[in-house]
């Protein structure tokens, strides 16, 4: 099938949470757009330092994942990051990996925002048609 892209946008929740009580502007919530890899093997958002650092995320909890190569690598669990993908969003913590490459987008956030990739086209598409769903986790 190869690899799936999404164009995603993050930002940091409590910013957002901040901004709608009027406690900062809209232009002060602190956000990235990103070009990131649609990974099913991953389960939440994997981010790197230099991201983390830009939405002002908070580390919480350290952890040590297993990556897909079986090596165990230091990482970060964050606080809260919004996720938008086109008209849809939810909310998860990050993992903050270092150096990682690029941006991870798993399942959480996948299901999250009721999207799946196509089996057939390979595309990242709303699991239930064009409208976001609200699941039970």
């Amino acid at each position: 099938m190869g690899i799936v892209f999404a164009d995603i946008t993050l930002k940091n929740a409590s910013d957002e949470v901040n901004a709608r009580n009027g406690l900062i502007g809209e232009d002060e919530v602190r956000s990235i757009a990103v070009r990131a890899v649609v990974d099913t093997g991953a389960s939440t958002i994997v981010i790197n330092e230099e991201q983390r650092q830009k939405l002002g995320l908070e580390k919480l909890k350290e952890k040590r994942p297993i990556l897909a190569d079986g090596n165990h690598v230091p990482s970060w669990r964050t606080d809260p990051v919004n996720i938008y993908w086109e008209d849809r969003g939810c909310s998860c913590d990050a993992t903050v990996i270092s150096k990682a490459g690029k941006v991870l987008l798993g399942t959480i956030p996948l299901k999250g925002m009721d999207l799946i990739i196509h089996p057939k086209t390979g595309e990242l598409v709303g699991a239930h048609g064009n409208e976001q769903l609200d699941l039970a986790l």
